[in-house]
């Protein structure tokens, strides 16, 4: 069986393959599946013990800042962890698995969850041939948001490359580009939608309340996107944002946190009216072709407040 978990593959008994060099799958479906009830371990351990420690093993990148976020806000609450949380459980998984060359490798879990009638999205990665196999991304569609990948003869998943990808926009250029156009709102790259206009008009509408000013920077994350072609030409698209909130109160005024973010604090506990709260975004988006027209579709975004610091 021809794996990426191999250095080398031999052909024909006198010929080396480098997965440095040459496409081979990112792994098996077998192996997928392994990946996949390591992950379900992970999460459950987590989420039972609330030790933020466990979301190291089994996650990276944006999702594992999100969820190591959560992770401290339940143990501000619970400091002997959840006992009574209810496994998660996965079934019905499908893997997306592409050929790839060099480093890092990704494949993407499409399963069903005990949760909710939603489809689990699980985008999984690595940097090296020693490295553990982490989910970067995990986000929810609906039924009818599911995408039909494009494959090749051999079942395979086609990879979008950051550049030259023949979409609206090129997946390595997807965080810069929601980034401005949070911050300008022009152009129609993006289609309408709770997590394009509609969030602009929430942010603006609370940049100025009574009591508070806010301004808001956004950045691209620092990891990668991972696109896989669709059946249409488009591309199904992970990617992740910074986004900075710097906040100010009255003067003689103080900030009281939530548990939650208080569990995020950065630096000694003290009495101040500024602060600057830091959110880390994960979305899945519908990126059409070129020549296909429409703007880029938002499926799901989830975030969470990573970090607090007195300015």
């Amino acid at each position: 069986m021809m794996t990426a978990s191999a250095a080398l593959l031999t052909l024909s008994g006198c010929m080396t393959v480098h997965g440095e060099r040459e496409k081979i799958p990112a792994l098996s479906k077998a192996e997928a599946g392994k990946v996949l009830k390591q992950f379900v371990a992970g999460y459950n351990k987590a989420n039972t013990t609330l030790d933020p420690a466990v979301n190291a093993t089994y996650e990276t990148g944006a999702l594992h800042d999100i969820d190591e976020a959560i992770t401290k806000g339940g143990r501000q609450v619970s400091p002997n962890g959840n006992p009574g949380f209810k496994p998660l459980e996965l079934s019905d998984a499908r893997f997306a698995i592409p050929k790839q060359a060099g480093w890092p490798k990704f494949f993407v879990a499409d399963t069903v969850s005990n949760r909710n009638n939603g489809h689990w999205f699980v985008a999984f990665t690595r940097n090296g041939i020693g490295e553990k196999w982490k989910a970067a991304y995990l986000l929810l569609l609906d039924e009818d948001e599911v995408p039909e990948f494009a494959t090749d003869k051999d079942g395979h998943a086609e990879v979008v490359p950051a550049k030259g990808s023949g979409l609206t926009v090129d997946p390595g250029k997807l965080g810069k580009t929601y980034a401005k156009y949070l911050k300008t709102g022009e152009g129609n790259t993006f289609a309408p939608g709770v997590d394009t206009d509609g969030w602009r008009a929430q942010r603006q509408a609370a940049a100025d309340r009574p009591g508070q000013h806010t301004e808001t920077v956004d950045e691209p994350y620092k990891a990668p996107a991972m696109a896989l072609r669709t059946k249409d030409g488009g591309a199904l698209a992970f990617f992740a944002t910074y986004h900075f909130q710097h906040r100010t109160l009255p003067a003689g005024h103080s900030f009281a946190l939530k548990p939650a973010v208080e569990a995020v604090r950065e630096g000694p506990r003290k009495k101040t009216n500024k602060m600057t709260f830091t959110t880390v975004s994960e979305q899945v988006v519908k990126v059409p072709a070129k020549d296909a027209g429409g703007g880029v579709v938002f499926l799901n975004r989830q975030g969470r407040t990573t970090e607090a610091k007195a300015d």
